[in-house]
């Protein structure tokens, strides 16, 4: 925290949804839910069992509903964040765990599911997993709303509205609880936890609520009604904000909103560079959300669409069919552009239930995920391939598989594919002439056998997320020490400078699908190192494609050179900020003075 001579105090912490607003602040304060505990008679046991399955009842409608609602207002993609929530609410495992533990304690419903949920949680907590512990915060979520129907509280609006235009102040706030703000009143975001790629705050990005995470207490130092300014492109926050800095970000506020119209206005331009190169800019997606806006997008492509999605949002998994017709008007609907569908991803807080895989480990997310569920289940796998071997009639299709990190798994992976295709051959099934094939390369024992995975693959698709926090032993969603990911690291430079030359030497294509591809400093240089293409949000689309048109192939090679030589991250940051600011020109000339 920095302080000023006019009262003026200055937070830092991490921009999370671009935006810059101004107004009072409304703390919200969750405290720890308290569940009474009390001995329930034996005749009653079987009341309190129906109770809780009431409760469940309810709370997948109020789930359900919230569902629907964020859909109307955002779209499918974000909707589907609460599928996961449903399948919580399904989960056997937690369901037989809590009547036994009413059976053997003896003791209330709510009690006994706060002890086994807690359980659940504190376990997964331990996991060194970024995106597991994420999924912590939306497992708190389901089982706060579980018990407050339990306990019959009310719990729809927590004390957001009737408050007039203001910036939410908390702690941290669930996906539920963020999709049920009043966009007309709450007018940014700050939590004092949290990290970018929260279910939280992607909701918050796509209702376009400036937000800024992991401010350290921001809580403790403002007082209800005190004004805040909130600038979620840089990550600062002010309490009491001085004239001086409203007047500078109400005229950065002005010129940001001119700079997107400006990318909005070349969206459908060709993506090509300075040189005459033309280079692919496709998109990252979720689920199937409205076809319509994605021929639209100005993209040349789907680079990854995460299939899991389909798999999360029932109870039991899609059959061949059900995927086929997904896939199928997918690819219909992008045609002529490829689609790179990316094979299910299951594990990790994308937990593969014992209602679903007839089992439940002791520990099921350390080591069973991706790939290695996918080879272990094989029928449910080449069910999957089948069905998007048949969607290839319709179209390019790629597909692409995750978590590769042996030589091992992608020949397996391939047999596989091998024995659906010449099942459905021998079936009498059209399917395409020319469908590529892909490893994830996101672990660094990938990585340094690319050289070998190369000769069993038609291209590599570069997760930098995963592969980033392997390479720094760093957990990116702790935010006190989410300052040490920093991509400009010479080591992260010059292993993704060692996957694009392997790939080079042995003609494979290399693309980009993690955040790195979608960040305007960054772009470039992974474009000079040898990317033939980045995937990035539809969020990001416009600004990278703006951003290729305005400079030289030839200009981000001498750029990868120079990164490539540096020996500290601070060295490199200065060459890619320099870089940009050279392309970009009088577009960012008057946000620079500013």
């Amino acid at each position: 925290m920095v302080k000023n001579n006019q009262g003026e105090r200055k937070f830092s912490g991490i921009a999370a949804a671009p935006g810059v607003v101004h107004g009072p602040l409304f703390s919200f304060h969750q405290g720890e839910l308290e569940v009474p505990r009390y001995s329930v008679p034996p005749e009653r046991k079987e009341e309190e069992i129906a109770r809780f399955e009431q409760g469940l009842m309810e709370t997948r409608r109020q789930i359900s509903a919230i569902r629907a609602e964020v859909e109307e207002k955002v779209g499918e993609e974000e909707a589907s964040i609460f599928d996961a929530h449903q399948l919580v609410l399904e989960d056997r495992a937690l369901i037989e765990d809590t009547i036994q533990e009413v059976v053997e304690t003896g003791f209330n419903i709510e009690y006994c599911f706060h002890e086994v949920a807690n359980r659940y949680i504190d376990a997964f907590a331990q996991i060194d997993d970024d995106y597991i512990k994420e999924r912590v915060t939306d497992i708190r979520d389901v089982t706060k709303r579980l018990i407050f129907n339990l306990l019959g509280r009310d719990h729809k609006n927590h004390g957001f509205s009737g408050m007039g235009k203001h910036v939410l102040i908390s702690t941290d706030l669930s996906p539920s609880e963020t999709a049920l703000l009043d966009v007309d009143e709450v007018m940014g975001i700050v939590t004092e936890s949290g990290s970018r790629t929260s279910h939280s705050v992607i909701m918050a990005r796509s209702l376009n609520i400036p937000c800024v995470v992991g401010v350290h207490d921001i809580l403790e130092a403002a007082d209800f009604g005190e004004e805040i300014l909130v600038d979620g492109y840089k990550g600062f926050v002010y309490l009491n904000p001085s004239q001086e800095t409203l007047e500078r970000y109400g005229r950065l506020a002005t010129e940001q909103r001119h700079i997107e119209e400006r990318f909005l206005e070349e969206l459908n331009e060709p993506c090509v560079t300075l040189d005459s190169v033309e280079l692919k800019v496709m998109l990252n997606i979720e689920g199937v959300e409205g076809h319509d806006r994605m021929q639209k997008s100005g993209a040349g492509g789907i680079g990854l669409f995460r299939t899991e999605n389909l798999f999360l949002s029932s109870s039991t998994f899609p059959s061949e069919d059900e995927q086929f017709e997904v896939y199928k008007g997918l690819v219909q609907c992008m045609s002529p552009n490829p689609v790179t569908i990316r094979t299910l991803d299951l594990g990790g807080d994308k937990n593969p239930h014992r209602s679903l895989t007839g089992y439940q480990e002791a520990n099921p997310f350390m080591g069973f995920r991706g790939i290695r569920f996918c080879l272990e289940h094989s029928d449910l796998f080449k069910d999957q391939l089948r069905a998007i071997l048949r969607a290839s009639q319709f179209g390019a299709v790629k597909i692409l598989y995750p978590m590769i990190s042996s030589l091992v798994e992608l020949k397996r992976a391939n047999a596989l594919l091998e024995e659906a295709r010449k099942e459905l051959e021998a079936e009498n099934v059209p399917i395409g002439s020319d469908i590529q094939k892909g490893a994830m390369i996101e672990v660094p024992s990938a990585a340094v056998i690319t050289d070998l995975l190369a000769d069993h693959c038609d291209f590599f698709s570069i997760g930098t997320n995963d592969l980033m926090q392997y390479l720094l032993a760093v957990d990116r969603i702790n935010d006190r020490i989410a300052y040490l990911y920093e991509p400009n690291q010479p080591s992260v430079i010059r292993t993704l400078n060692f996957i694009f030359k392997q790939g080079k030497m042995r003609n494979v294509p290399v693309s980009v699908c993690g955040e790195l591809a979608a960040d305007p400093l960054f772009a470039p240089l992974l474009i000079g190192l040898g990317a033939s293409d980045l995937s990035v949000s539809l969020g990001s689309l416009a600004q990278i494609k703006y951003l290729i048109r305005r400079f030289s192939l030839h200009e981000t090679k001498l750029l990868a050179i120079r990164c490539l030589r540096c020996e500290d991250p601070e060295a490199i940051k200065k060459e890619l900020e320099a870089f940009y600011e050279k392309a970009m020109g009088e577009t960012i000339k008057v946000l620079k003075s500013i």
